[in-house]
């Protein structure tokens, strides 16, 4: 089985709990790494909307020394990956490839140098917003704030850093603003449809062919909320229901995995090894072999190879 994972809130609930990697206190555990062929996880910083300014700059730095700690202590069975060729040669050591990325632009405190400093901290990608306001646009608390200056000027620095602009969360004026002016790939790192499922932080069919057009990244997401607007009965087939939109909007190389573990209850899917399974399900379910790869591991590996420097 194979997982490239976008998205996880773990190393925070880690810190949180004082558990280590292999805790079987959090849905995302490497305790499951031998069950996997291969397998890269992405583990976000979240920064909540509760914390802005110098709050926000001392929990990012709290929690990126903690996995930073758990790296070193776990050195024998994870390593932190920079670019492609990392990833490769540490899912090929059976070892898990850990990234690094920041959700919520608050991270900044307004400044465009400490984009910089996230590129040196090794962070890949940064959600712009969480669900309320901050320097540079908002999520769904503010549905009529658009772009800032100081947040347009910090997407065009991020391109320039080559971290990679996230949009989950980000609200629909600011997608819509965002797709007027970006000038790289972005990407959803936990969305699903929201001609699926309604809710608000699910792409639009719009905003998902931009992110064909322009060869990004749409990421399925477990928590029930983003999977199915009924009671879910069997979130794969509830999932697989994204899945067969999105190929058929055109998505074969674009959809990718982003579980959002420690951030919301899933059912069936609540561990790696389990979303991983997910790859064997599209397969018994008509999806060949090729695609169900390219979804679980190979999209994700070709945009890092594309826009990671």
């Amino acid at each position: 089985m194979k997982l490239f994972d976008l998205h996880c809130d773990t190393i925070e609930r880690m810190e949180e709990l004082g558990e280590d990697m292999l805790t079987d206190k959090t849905q995302l555990s490497l305790k499951y790494l031998p069950q996997m062929e291969k397998w890269c996880q992405t583990f976000a910083i979240f920064i909540p909307d509760s914390k802005r300014g110098a709050d926000a700059v001392s929990y990012y730095e709290q929690v990126l020394a903690y996995f930073h700690k758990m790296l070193q202590k776990h050195a024998d069975i994870v390593e932190m990956a920079n670019t492609a060729d990392d990833i490769r040669r540490i899912t090929g050591s059976k070892k898990c490839a850990a990234l690094l990325s920041v959700e919520g632009g608050a991270v900044l405190v307004g400044k465009l140098e400490n984009i910089e400093k996230l590129k040196k901290d090794g962070v890949k990608m940064m959600t712009l917003t969480w669900n309320g306001a901050n320097e540079l646009a908002s999520g769904s608390v503010n549905p009529e704030m658009g772009f800032t200056a100081f947040g347009r000027e910090a997407v065009k620095e991020m391109e320039r850093q080559n971290i990679i602009v996230d949009v989950s969360h980000l609200n629909d004026k600011g997608m819509e603003e965002l797709m007027g002016f970006a000038t790289k790939p972005i990407i959803a790192t936990h969305s699903n449809l929201r001609s699926v499922c309604s809710h608000k932080r699910n792409v639009t069919e719009e905003m998902f062919k931009y992110i064909v057009e322009h060869k990004g990244l749409c990421a399925l997401n477990l928590p029930h909320g983003f999977v199915s607007d009924e009671p879910m009965k069997d979130s794969k087939a509830e999932l697989f229901r994204h899945v067969y939109r999105m190929l058929e909007l055109g998505g074969e190389d674009v959809i990718a995995c982003g579980s959002d573990f420690d951030g919301g209850i899933t059912s069936q899917m609540d561990n790696p090894a389990l979303f991983a399974s997910f790859g064997d399900y599209m397969v018994e379910h008509g999806i060949s072999r090729r695609v169900s790869d390219k979804i679980m591991f190979e999209n994700a590996l070709h945009f890092f190879e594309e826009n990671i420097k």
